[in-house]
């Protein structure tokens, strides 16, 4: 159960937690709302970076959720972060899309395929052999190679689709060079997350629908953790793994009491 320390802070999932493809998960829109009218900070994560913050606020805001795009943090803004803070006003070629070349444009990169400092691999949904091509050759001419997230698959309307951690693998595999993996489960996530709210790890919780990243990354962030069951891990999935969640609940609708349960006294 989770301890009686008050909460103050909350970061979530959003895929799987908030939203399957366009609909909104019962209780989600109930949940956030409760965050904003009790003044308690709070992001909305995603390893997806495809979308820019304002895509993914239109996303939501279609589904009936309406948050402002500052509540939103993406692999994408994650790694363009990690990579201001390690090598300032440098240069990177980028195979992805929006969310992530935006990202990536706002601390100052440029864009190049002229000797850049890194290649940086996100989610795209046509991947070019062209452009893969590229970065393999990059990368074996001596490129740091950094990926957005380790994800394998992701859904689609029409089933699964491969992800930045397939792509990655693909290119892993032609030059011998394993990338960096910024997204979750890296704890470095949620802890950009909490420096983006000015949040501390032993007053927030996370909350995911996958075991094998949100739990672990919110885990080695030392946050407390839910998990919900409308999402990726089934219960018999749970016990499976040597780490146990703070608690297994069946949707983010059961965790709107909690926001109350756990509020910061006057």
């Amino acid at each position: 159960m989770i301890d009686k320390a008050e909460v103050h802070s909350w970061l979530t999932d959003m895929d799987g937690v908030l939203v399957h493809e366009e609909r909104a998960i019962p209780g989600a829109a109930e949940f956030l709302g409760r965050l904003q009218a009790l003044g308690l900070r709070f992001l909305v994560l995603t390893n997806n970076s495809i979308f820019t913050p304002r895509d993914l606020r239109a996303r939501l805001s279609a589904s009936g959720i309406d948050i402002p795009e500052e509540a939103i943090w993406t692999s994408a803004l994650a790694t363009a972060k990690f990579l201001d803070d390690q090598r300032p006003n440098g240069s990177a070629y980028v195979v992805g899309e929006s969310g992530l070349t935006t990202a990536l444009h706002d601390i100052g990169y440029i864009m190049t395929s002229r000797d850049p400092d890194y290649v940086v691999l996100g989610e795209t949904r046509t991947y070019s052999f062209e452009a893969i091509t590229r970065a393999i050759r990059l990368v074996a001419g001596g490129a740091r190679f950094i990926a957005t997230n380790p994800d394998p698959s992701g859904p689609s309307p029409d089933g699964l689709m491969p992800a930045t951690g397939s792509i990655a693998a693909l290119i892993t595999r032609a030059t011998g060079v394993e990338p960096y993996y910024v997204g979750k489960p890296n704890p470095l996530m949620m802890r950009s997350a909490l420096n983006r709210i000015e949040a501390h790890s032993e007053s927030t919780v996370m909350i995911g629908d996958r075991m094998d990243t949100d739990v672990v990354s919110g885990l080695e962030a030392g946050l407390r953790t839910i998990l919900v069951l409308t999402g990726s891990t089934s219960p018999e999935q749970v016990a499976r793994h040597p780490f146990v969640p703070t608690r297994v609940v069946d949707s983010i609708a059961d965790v709107v009491p909690l926001v109350d349960e756990f509020a910061p006294g006057d």
